[in-house]
C-alpha cells in the first residue's frame, strides 16, 4: 500500500468515531458542531434511488454505515467496502444496531480489484454509490472503469466529488491556485507570477489553515484530497460510456468560508436555507461538493 493510501486510511480511521455526526439532523443548527452536509447528500441519494427499481446496491467507501443501513431498511440487499478498517468496523456496528446483517461489509480498495472481485459471484449490482472516495483517488479513469464493472448495464451510479469551481468564491489560497494553475494554464510564467503576486495581496492566503495532523475530521496536506471541475467530470463520465448524467449539488455556503466564525448562527441558518432552495446556476459556485448521478452504458441524454 502506498504512503498516500495509508494516509487516507489513517485519516478515516481517526475520524470514524465522530463521522456519524455529519448525518445528524439534530445538529443542523448546532454551530458548536461541524456542518452536517452529509445529511443533505443522503436526501439526494434517497430521492435518486427511490425513482428506480433497485434491489441490490454496493457502496464504495461505506464510512460508518448510515447510507447503507438506511437503504437496507427499505429491503435493498446492501454490500460495501472501505479502505479504512475502523470505518468497516463502525459500519458493521451500525447495521447490527438496526438488526441487519453486517456480513456483506468488508475491507477493500476500489483501486485494487483483487480486494473486492468476489462480490460479483452473484452478479452485478443494480446501483453503486461512492461518497468521500473520488477526492482521494489518483487515477479517475482506472477507478471509473472498475466502477463500471460492478454495475449492470442500465444500472445507476451516485458518486460524490469536491467542487473545484467553489474556489472562485472562497477568496483564499485555493482561489489563487485555481486562477494561476487552472484558468491561466499555458500562460507565460512571468505573467502568472505577476498575477499570483497581486492575488496574494488581496486574498486570505492564510485560509484554509494547513493542518499538520490527522484526526477529528481534518485533512492534512499529506492526505490526497482532490477537487474536480464539474465540466471536466461530465466529460469524464461520457468518456466511460455513462449516460443520463446529472449533477446534484450540496453543502452550500452563503458567504466566504472564513466569515463563518464571525457570524456562526446566521451563516448556518442561511446555508440550510440554500440547501432547500437550489438555484441552478449559483450552485456551481456556492457548493463545495456535488454528486454525479448517471446510468451505466445506456444512452438517453445529459442534464
Amino acid at each position: 500500500m502506498t504512503d498516500k493510501k495509508k494516509s487516507v486510511g489513517k485519516h478515516y480511521d481517526e475520524a470514524a468515531g465522530i463521522y456519524h455526526e455529519q448525518y445528524d439532523r439534530e445538529k443542523l443548527h448546532d454551530t458548536a458542531k461541524g456542518y452536517p452536509a452529509n445529511y443533505f447528500r443522503l436526501q439526494l441519494l434517497l430521492n435518486s434511488f427511490s425513482r428506480e427499481d433497485i434491489n441490490r446496491v454496493i457502496e464504495i467507501g461505506v464510512g460508518e454505515g448510515t447510507p447503507l443501513s438506511t437503504l437496507a431498511k427499505t429491503g435493498v440487499d446492501v454490500w460495501g467496502f472501505d479502505i479504512s478498517r475502523e470505518m468497516v468496523k463502525k459500519s458493521k456496528e451500525t447495521l447490527k444496531k438496526q438488526g441487519l446483517s453486517p456480513e456483506q461489509i468488508f475491507w477493500g480498495d476500489i483501486q485494487d480489484p483483487t480486494t473486492y472481485i468476489h462480490v460479483l459471484k452473484n452478479g452485478k449490482f443494480d446501483a453503486l454509490m461512492a461518497m468521500g472516495v473520488m477526492p482521494h483517488i489518483e487515477n479517475d479513469d482506472f477507478v471509473l472503469e472498475n466502477i463500471a464493472t460492478l454495475v449492470k448495464p442500465g444500472g445507476k451510479v451516485f458518486i460524490e466529488f469536491r467542487n473545484k469551481l467553489f474556489s472562485l468564491f472562497t477568496f483564499n489560497r485555493y482561489t489563487a491556485d485555481f486562477i494561476v494553475n487552472d484558468l491561466l494554464s499555458g500562460v507565460d510564467q512571468t505573467l502568472k507570477d505577476a498575477v499570483l503576486s497581486d492575488l496574494e495581496s488581496r486574498l486570505r492566503m492564510d485560509m484554509p489553515p494547513r493542518e499538520d495532523s490527522v484526526g477529528a475530521g481534518t485533512e492534512p496536506e499529506a492526505v490526497l484530497s482532490r477537487f474536480h471541475n464539474p465540466f471536466e467530470v461530465t466529460e469524464l463520465f461520457q468518456k466511460h460510456q455513462f449516460t443520463n448524467i446529472r449533477l446534484l449539488w450540496y453543502h452550500y455556503h452563503p458567504a466566504m468560508p472564513y466569515l463563518e466564525k464571525d457570524h456562526p448562527e446566521l451563516f448556518r441558518k442561511e446555508a440550510v436555507k440554500l440547501e432547500h432552495a437550489p438555484s441552478n446556476w449559483r450552485d456551481v459556485f456556492l457548493c463545495s461538493a456535488f454528486v454525479v448521478e448517471a446510468v451505466n452504458g445506456v444512452a438517453d441524454g445529459i442534464e
